[in-house]
């Protein structure tokens, strides 16, 4: 016979939640960290294609 769980604690259900959402902030700042570096020119340390105004000619 189905027997219900026991109810999640507000703390741990807070807890989780609170990692939840740093990971995502931390994710965030990340990704506008590279988005400024790219901005401004003075990315290195990673690769991405950029088109050149030749390529579409030819």
């Amino acid at each position: 016979m189905a027997v219900p769980k026991k109810k999640t604690s507000k703390a741990k259900r807070n807890q989780r939640s609170a990692t939840w959402k740093g990971k995502a902030a931390v994710a965030a700042q990340r990704a506008m960290s590279i988005g400024k570096s790219v901005l401004s020119g003075r990315a290195q340390g990673f690769v991405y294609p950029v088109r050149e105004a030749d390529d579409e000619e030819s």
